[in-house]
C-alpha cells in the first residue's frame, strides 16, 4: 500500500480535505498519514484537533509552529520553523507522496520540506485566483511550481497552471472536494442545527466570518469594526447573528480582540464561537436549502464564494480579500462601510428576486466525487524519477518581442 501523507494546518483546510481523507482511507491500495499543524494545535482558534479525532481519523504527527506575534515577521518565522519540523515528521513517517492544500503559510512550509527531500507532492486548489491582498496568490503559485501533481477545483485554474508551464499529465481538474459531502447531504437536519445553536428558524440568521487581509494586517481591527456595527444594528432588529473566529493569519489576533469585546457585551441575538467545526458550519449554510429559512453568509471567507452556491445561500462579501475569485450569482459585494454592509445584508435577506437567483445559481467549483478522483490518481501515478523530474512546456521563444 502507498503511504499518503496528508497535511492540514487549519479548520477550513481540513473541511476541504475531509472527502479526500475518507477516499484514501477506503482505497484498497492507499494508507493515509495525517499531519496536523497550525491553528489545529492552538486553543485560541478552537483547538480543532478534537474535531479531527471525533471524525475517527488517526493523527500520525503534530507539527507545532512558533507564532507568537500578530505580524508578517511572525508568519515568516513560522514558515521557517515549519520547514524544520516537517523534515522531522517526514523523516519519521517516510510517505510515498504528500498532499497539501491551497495557499496557506503552514502548507507552504510543508511543500518546501517535502520537495527538497524528493518526496512527490500533490497540490490541491492550485491555479485559483484571489487578488485581494492576502498573499494567497503568491504562496499558492509558489506551491504549485514546487509540486509534482495538481488537483484543481475548476477548468480556469487548470488553464492557469498550464499557462505557467506545467505538463498537462500532472494537472487534473477534480472540483472542490468539500462539495462531495454537501452533495451527499452530509449535513445535520434543520432542527438539529436550531437546537445546537439555540436559534429560531422563523427569524433571519447571519453567519459571519471575517479574516485579515495580510498585506494590510495593521488595518485588520479597523476593517472589522464596520462589520460589527452593522451586525449590532441587525441584532437590535431581531436578526440572529453567529460570529466565528478568523484564521491565524497576521492581523487575526487584532480581529479576535474586537470579537471578544463584542462577546463581552452579551448582546441579545449575537453569539460568538471560536469554531463551529466542519459539520456544523456546513449544516448552518444548509439551512438555505429551505426557502422558508432566511439566512445569509457574511464576511470575507472563501467559503462564501466557493461553498455557498451549492446550498443556494446568499452571500455578502466584505472588502477586497476575495477580489478576482471565481464565484456564482449569489454574491453581493460591500466595502468597509457599516451602512453598505447593513444594506447588502438586508437585500440578501429580503429581496425575493435576488434570493430566487441564489437558489438557482450554479456552483462553478462542483464536478462531483473529487475525493475518489484524487485517491484514484494517487494510487496509479508512477512515483519514480519521472514524477520528480519536472519539465517546462514553454519554450520562451521570442518573435519581434516577448513570446506569450
Amino acid at each position: 500500500m502507498r503511504k499518503v501523507a496528508v497535511f492540514t494546518g487549519n479548520r477550513a483546510e481540513y473541511g476541504l480535505q475531509f472527502p479526500i481523507l475518507k477516499a484514501i482511507d477506503k482505497h484498497p491500495d492507499l494508507d493515509y498519514q495525517l499531519i496536523v499543524s497550525g491553528a489545529h494545535l492552538d486553543l485560541q482558534f478552537g483547538s480543532t484537533l478534537d474535531e479531527i479525532k471525533r471524525d475517527g481519523f488517526q493523527i500520525s504527527a503534530e507539527v507545532k509552529l512558533d507564532y507568537n506575534e500578530d505580524n508578517n515577521s511572525s508568519t515568516a518565522q513560522a514558515v521557517g520553523v515549519g520547514v524544520l519540523a516537517m523534515i522531522d515528521a517526514l523523516e519519521r513517517l517516510k510517505p510515498d507522496i504528500l498532499i497539501v492544500y491551497a495557499d496557506r503559510f503552514e502548507g507552504f512550509a510543508a511543500v518546501i520540506a517535502a520537495t527538497q527531500m524528493n518526496i512527490p507532492t500533490a497540490h490541491i486548489e492550485g491555479g485559483d485566483l484571489t487578488e485581494g491582498g492576502a498573499l494567497d496568490d503568491s504562496v499558492r503559485h509558489a506551491m504549485s511550481k514546487l509540486s509534482h501533481l495538481h488537483f484543481t477545483t475548476n477548468e480556469q485554474a487548470s488553464n492557469r497552471l498550464l499557462a505557467m508551464g506545467e505538463e498537462s499529465w500532472r494537472v487534473k481538474t477534480v472540483g472542490l472536494p468539500s462539495l462531495d459531502m454537501i452533495s451527499n447531504e452530509d449535513i445535520a437536519d434543520q432542527q438539529s442545527v436550531a437546537d445546537a445553536l439555540n436559534i429560531d428558524l422563523a427569524r433571519p440568521v447571519v453567519l459571519f466570518t471575517q479574516h485579515s487581509v495580510t498585506i494590510e494586517f495593521k488595518d485588520a481591527s479597523k476593517q472589522i469594526k464596520p462589520s460589527i456595527t452593522a451586525l449590532k444594528r441587525l441584532a437590535e432588529e431581531g436578526v440572529q447573528v453567529i460570529v466565528t473566529y478568523p484564521n491565524n493569519d497576521a492581523g487575526g489576533k487584532s480581529i479576535i480582540k474586537e470579537i471578544e469585546a463584542l462577546d463581552k457585551q452579551s448582546l441579545q441575538n449575537i453569539q460568538v464561537h471560536r469554531s463551529l467545526g466542519r459539520y456544523l458550519y456546513h449544516s448552518v449554510l444548509g439551512l438555505a436549502k429551505n426557502p422558508d429559512v432566511n439566512i445569509v453568509c457574511v464576511g470575507n471567507s472563501s467559503s462564501g464564494l466557493k461553498e455557498t452556491p451549492i446550498f443556494g445561500c446568499p452571500t455578502v462579501n466584505v472588502g477586497t480579500r476575495q477580489n478576482g475569485r471565481l464565484r456564482g450569482n449569489n454574491v453581493i459585494d460591500a466595502s468597509y462601510s457599516d451602512t453598505e454592509i447593513y444594506t447588502a445584508i438586508q437585500k440578501a435577506l429580503s429581496d425575493e428576486d435576488f434570493r430566487h437567483r441564489c437558489r438557482n445559481t450554479s456552483n462553478p467549483y462542483f464536478i462531483g466525487k473529487a475525493g475518489e478522483a484524487v485517491a484514484d490518481v494517487l494510487a496509479k501515478v508512477p512515483l519514480g524519477k519521472e514524477i520528480l523530474r519536472k519539465g517546462m512546456t514553454l519554450s520562451g521563444e521570442s518573435n519581434d518581442g516577448w513570446y506569450r
